[in-house]
């Protein structure tokens, strides 16, 4: 049984209010989300939670927020297009996130996911996550310290696979453990530029199909653990 005062930090007041979190989907839907799944899962999960209480407040706008390690939480509307794009017409299956970070995206994933494992490099995070995703009791999500461009072959195939930080190619570990006819999104920076695009890699029975799609802006990938 949860305590009360961590029942009450669940459920959010004024700003971290359900209430509040209700606006954040309608205005995901007004920009475009239409998978009712995905929205549902945005408003099941508590985005206050996941970020400093000082800056609790401030969780539910479509923002980027500081999480510590030089890392941040990604917009609603960027969490909510990566997803849709994995779940568009189809189950996501077993799903891998490379870049837990705060552990927000791994909660959403979870909702939508049979079974999902999140890797994280810097122990730091990882550790903050499961902290944060204790209360929620999320019996088909997994978090590990690893390194994220290895992939997790233990798990592996994958039916989908999120990447949450920018790769100028994703990474061939990652692609070897995508299942025929499942699907990676990442995104991948320019070479030349600072600009990156997310990229949905479908794979098929003998090639992967690669669609470029909307501009974002992530941290990179690295490769190690600490």
């Amino acid at each position: 049984m949860s305590r009360p005062g961590v029942s009450r930090r669940l459920e959010g007041v004024g700003m971290t209010s359900p209430r509040t979190r209700a606006r954040m989907v309608e205005r995901l839907r007004a920009a475009g989300i239409r998978d009712r799944r995905v929205l549902a899962a945005m408003e099941s999960v508590p985005r206050h939670v996941f970020v400093d209480e000082a800056l609790a407040h401030r969780a539910y706008e479509d923002t980027a927020l500081p999480i510590g390690a030089g890392q941040f939480i990604s917009r609603p509307s960027v969490v909510a297009r990566m997803i849709e794009l994995l779940v568009h017409g189809r189950e996501a299956g077993r799903v891998l996130e490379v870049g837990t970070g705060c552990g927000y995206q791994a909660a959403v994933l979870a909702q939508l996911g049979a079974e999902v494992y999140s890797i994280e490099r810097v122990r730091v995070l990882a550790e903050r996550a499961r902290a944060n995703l204790r209360p929620l009791r999320l019996a088909n999500l997994r978090l590990v310290h690893g390194d994220g461009a290895e992939g997790l072959a233990a798990a592996a195939p994958f039916d989908s696979i999120l990447v949450a930080a920018a790769v100028f190619e994703v990474p061939q570990p990652l692609l070897a453990q995508l299942r025929p006819g499942g699907r990676l999104i990442a995104p991948r920076a320019d070479g030349r530029a600072a600009a990156q695009r997310l990229v949905l890699i479908e794979r098929g029975r003998r090639e992967f199909v690669e669609t470029v799609l909307d501009p974002v802006h992530f941290v990179p990938l690295r490769a190690g653990k600490r």
